[in-house]
């Protein structure tokens, strides 16, 4: 596993200035939420709507409200996602970077657009079911690891391998049920970095500002590393780059 966290951060470090460029869009993701009329909280780095308000005064400008924000926000994760996967395929198959990220991005975009969105319209369903059962936090979080855990791969096959998006996605539960070292490495460390970032943030300028402090540093230094992690940890199953 130690040679996962290495090679990311060989790719990483090589490809910094390409990195940075492309973790934009990430930034761009998140404050999409603020421009939502509909009260939102940030947490661990993200930006997120208060979904018990919602439930109380929903109506068509509401939906539309909640709707548009999580349709843009996710093309442009989707985006930076798929920029900064296409690096790491171009390193190791040694392919020129410029051509490969150029070559079929908005192809690739799209596939991985659409697994998010999926993924994002199955939390909403179980967000309503959890409510009216009284167990929306739970239910949510529950049902929410789960279906990440076994997509985990899936935007890496779909930029990595060009397969189809339900190919991709079975691959990507195959992998991750038969090695999950790999995601629950990428979970924790997660996890202890950005509370590593929140608790020097939060010492050096208080809660409220440290809040968007940990927002920008983990869309534009945090989040492109662990992309390129899950990237790296999908192409290990190559024996050859395995042994490399």
């Amino acid at each position: 596993m130690g040679g996962v966290l290495n090679d990311s951060l060989e790719t990483y470090s090589a490809n910094l200035k390409l990195i940075l460029l492309f973790s934009i869009p990430f930034i761009i993701a998140f404050l999409i939420p603020l421009f939502a009329p509909l009260p939102t909280f940030i947490s661990a780095g993200g930006i997120f709507l208060r979904t018990a308000s919602i439930f109380i005064n929903l109506n068509v400008i509401s939906l539309i409200a909640i709707v548009i924000p999580i349709f843009v926000s996710l093309l442009f994760l989707s985006f930076a996602f798929v920029a900064i996967s296409l690096i790491v395929k171009a390193s190791r198959t040694h392919v020129r970077t410029a051509k490969s990220v150029l070559k079929g991005i908005e192809r690739y975009t799209a596939k991985v657009f659409l697994v998010w969105l999926v993924f994002e319209f199955i939390l909403i369903i179980v967000n309503i079911i959890g409510y009216f059962l009284n167990i929306q936090a739970a239910l949510t979080a529950i049902v929410g690891f789960v279906i990440f855990m076994l997509i985990f791969y899936a935007p890496s096959a779909i930029v990595v391998d060009n397969k189809r998006i339900i190919r991709a996605i079975k691959d990507s539960a195959r992998l991750v049920l038969r090695e999950p070292q790999y995601f629950l490495m990428w979970i924790f460390l997660l996890l202890i970095v950005l509370a590593v970032i929140d608790a020097f943030a939060i010492g050096i300028t208080g809660t409220l500002a440290s809040r968007y402090i940990v927002l920008i540093i983990s869309s534009i230094f945090v989040l492109p590393y662990f992309v390129i992690f899950q990237a790296e940890a999908y192409m290990k199953r190559f024996s050859i780059i395995r042994n490399a």
